[in-house]
């Protein structure tokens, strides 16, 4: 287990005194922003919050009690059963499923193993998508620096053997800078070897850790075509192994052999919880998560982490004596490791009411602290996220940009149908170190990191969904 990193308490002390005054000062100067009796519950929330154990009891309860839960499968089903139970009992005014059918991929079994210039077990994992070898591969592998000397390869010239593309290890960031650009080797890579004629690709995992603990994900399609040749991640070690021998001017062969598959359409659903507004409650304010995980390790930190710090931070809201004025609706979204599939259902479910959706976020980024808020919103409604940003300061906030857009992977929907964001930018140093491993386990979470999460959270969408403030860009389109 790694080293727990209290929240520093005496830096929060610090702050205490000069931000006090500076809310005052501010709530007086412009009622109309904010008010002070909304920044001291605001900051009660906040402190509350970071004196809570509810958000790591929740990501406990969910690891543990349903574990992994690939999308579509049994598991994800009894996620979806936890939640529904869960909100019942945090006091949600209303907690439903919102289900949709898809495709199901399963990863069966996998063998992969270096065979010349001599035998070694290799530590690797079928990509997403990736189909099936039927029978035992054993054969010559052509070394590919990275995915452009990859693009490059002619048609046919690797018939009958097995691709390897490796890659730099990603560096570690607080932003996860890089990973886009190293993954298009997992997303796209099958496609030029399989063009190429290659009878398998293996490629080095989408990570930054140097354990021998392979990193899945999904691939991306072709059009409609999925891959025809069984796609394997690597661990870094393994891939650091590969390029070491090819650099010596040894022969590489492997066996492999794997069972992943596509399995036909099942059942997955968005668990959809709501406290509705106590003045404009067809007013929605979401902030979401996503319920699904890789089947690797528990996915505590991808997502369930997200899952504990949304559904955590609206509990405690739930527990104030009157809702604010605007329904906050939180979102346990389905499927969204396989393709944003549960996000894109919701978009087309509420697809009439997109225009009252006021605001959206998602927590899917870990269980670090937060340090930035930044923001995409009608230039006039950045004022009151300027206000918000004040009242998280003490707890190591700073304000970001102000025309960031984004909000999450599972708002990309509601964003391409012009619902405003925000998002709270979390420490991400350690993310790809764990991001789909079997190393994604509850240990990795450090309690007070996540209550300075949930607190962030509480502060942060109250103050949002009390407001009158308009968030839309193009109020035009709003409608009542």
């Amino acid at each position: 287990m790694q080293s727990k990193r209290r929240f520093p308490s005496m830096f929060i002390a610090g702050f205490i005194a000069v931000t006090f005054a500076l809310f005052v000062s501010t709530a007086v100067a412009d009622k109309a922003v904010v008010s002070k009796e909304q920044i001291d519950t605001a900051t009660q929330l906040m402190y509350s919050a970071l004196d809570s154990k509810l958000g790591f009891d929740i990501v406990e309860s969910l690891t543990t009690e349903i574990g992994p839960r690939l999308a579509g499968s049994e598991a994800e089903e009894r996620a979806r059963d936890w939640g529904q139970e869960l909100g019942k009992s945090l006091g949600f005014d209303k907690v439903w499923v919102e289900n949709f059918t898809m495709p199901f991929w399963g990863r069966g079994h996998l063998h992969i193993a270096l065979e010349s210039p001599y035998q070694q077990a290799l530590y690797g994992t079928a990509l997403g998508g990736a189909a099936p070898s039927k029978k035992e591969i054993e054969a010559e592998v052509v070394y590919f620096r990275d995915i452009h000397a990859l693009s490059k390869v002619k048609s046919d010239e690797l018939s009958g053997k097995i691709a390897f593309v490796d890659g730099n290890i990603l560096v570690r960031s607080q932003v996860g800078g890089g990973y886009a650009q190293a993954n298009q080797r997992r997303r796209i890579g099958w496609q030029h070897a399989e063009r190429a004629g290659a009878r398998a690709l293996v490629v080095r995992s989408v990570g930054s850790d140097s354990h021998r603990f392979p990193h899945t994900g999904m691939m991306s399609k072709n059009g409609d075509q999925w891959a025809n040749i069984p796609v394997i991640a690597i661990s870094n070690p393994d891939a650091d192994h590969l390029r070491r021998l090819h650099n010596l001017g040894k022969p590489l062969a492997m066996s492999l052999h794997s069972s992943s598959k596509w399995e036909g359409e099942v059942s997955s659903g968005n668990v959809v919880m709501d406290l509705i507004g106590s003045e404009r409650p067809d007013e929605i304010v979401l902030i979401g998560a996503h319920l699904d995980s890789w089947d690797l390790g528990t996915g505590a930190v991808d997502d369930g982490a997200g899952v504990a710090i949304t559904t955590a931070a609206a509990a405690l809201i739930a527990q104030l004596p009157k809702r604010p004025k605007r329904t906050i609706r939180v979102v346990m979204f389905g499927a969204e490791e396989v393709g944003l599939l549960g996000a894109r259902a919701y978009a087309k479910e509420h697809e009439g009411n997109l225009v009252n959706h006021v605001l959206a976020t998602e927590s899917d980024f870990g269980a670090q602290t937060i340090w930035q808020l930044v923001s995409d919103v009608n230039p006039d409604a950045n004022a009151l996220i300027d206000e918000i940003s004040k009242v998280l300061a003490p707890i190591g906030i700073v304000r970001g940009g102000s025309e960031v857009p984004g909000g999450g992977p599972d708002i990309i929907p509601l964003v391409a149908k012009g619902v405003p964001t925000i998002r709270l930018n979390q420490n991400g140093m350690d993310y790809f170190d764990l991001h789909h491993t079997p190393d994604d386990t509850l240990d990795k979470i450090d309690p007070a990191e996540l209550a300075q999460n949930v607190a962030a959270y509480a502060a942060t969408i109250y103050l949002a969904a009390d407001s009158d403030i308009e968030f839309r860009k193009n109020v035009s389109e709003k409608t009542n």
